[in-house]
């Protein structure tokens, strides 16, 4: 296994402060977001297009400082009804496109969420009552996302995408394992997860449960942890509305590795993906409000520099 990083984790750093301090920190590979919900701090996915001279300038750069790019991310709602969606979907082609002229093969996403018929926002239904939720929730797997996935499968083969990760998420269509096998019977196998435990943690569920479910799907994963406030979640539960920088009165929070479940979670977490055969990247995501980025960062490694297993049998 390798350790990473998503580079908005550093957002604030410029292009060649961020290659310094990601070298600095004894990262190993870089995740970059092209747009959609990212601001794209690192990348400019229009001028990449381009530009071949821009391309190999920035694959030097990151070679340079001894790094390799694992995946783009264009993490976004390109299911979501009029402008947005279609705004998002143009970005996830683009950054499909980019990666074959770069010869990257993993992209990273979401599975995005549809509205109901009609609707003019996304509609994320979560419960089966009252009825009229499950004729939505059909209408959008069945109607919107199942044949938009499966064009969209599609169009990664025919950019040399081997696997599409999937990030489970919520408020997204797929967010837990039964909802990304779901995606994946339906658009092919490759599509599979981007598994990321800290968004199971703070729905109430346990990732290391989903491993041995996805084995094989698991295609990539972001390494982020999310701690739990009983004295906030026990009454309110784990449904939260505050803005993240309520960090006290939340239910939950994104916190550094190790600060929501211990260094023995994480442990079990890395050996249960090595039985399954997973033996490659964990890109670190820091989301952590009450932590600068680089010491998150540099926290965040130092953990998983314990627990890695660098030479899987598998």
């Amino acid at each position: 296994m390798k350790i990473g990083m998503i580079t908005d984790s550093l957002e604030k750093l410029s292009f060649d402060a961020m290659l310094k301090a990601s070298a600095e920190l004894g990262l190993e590979t870089l995740e970059f977001a092209c747009g959609n919900w990212s601001s794209a701090p690192h990348i400019n996915l229009d001028k990449m297009l381009e530009s071949e001279k821009a391309r190999k300038e920035f694959k030097a750069k990151v070679k340079d400082h001894g790094l390799e790019i694992a995946a783009l991310n264009c993490s976004g709602n390109q299911l979501a009804p009029g402008k947005m969606g279609e705004k998002h979907d143009a970005v996830v082609r683009k950054t499909f496109k980019l990666a074959k002229l770069m010869g990257i093969h993993r992209v990273v996403m979401m599975s995005g969420l549809p509205g109901g018929p009609g609707d003019a926002n996304p509609n994320w239904i979560i419960t089966a009552w009252p009825p009229e939720g499950i004729e939505i929730l059909n209408w959008q797997w069945d109607k919107v996302a199942i044949p938009y996935w499966k064009k969209l499968a599609k169009f990664g083969k025919d950019n040399g995408i081997d696997k599409i990760c999937i990030e489970i998420h919520g408020s997204q269509l797929v967010y837990n394992v039964e909802t990304m096998i779901k995606l994946r019977d339906a658009a092919g196998d490759t599509v599979g997860a981007n598994y990321d435990p800290s968004h199971m943690m703070w729905m109430g569920g346990e990732p290391l449960t989903g491993i041995r479910k996805l084995r094989d799907g698991i295609f990539y994963v972001h390494a982020k942890d999310t701690r739990i406030d009983r004295e906030n979640a026990d009454p309110n539960t784990l449904l939260e509305t505050k803005p993240n920088a309520q960090v006290a009165d939340r239910s939950w929070n994104y916190v550094t590795l190790g600060y929501g479940h211990n260094e023995s979670w994480w442990r079990d977490f890395i050996a249960l993906l090595a039985q399954v055969g997973y033996n490659d990247v964990l890109s670190i995501e820091h989301e952590d409000s009450t932590m600068s980025p680089m010491e998150g960062m540099r926290r965040s490694v130092e953990l998983l520099q314990r627990v890695i297993i660098r030479d899987s049998v598998h």
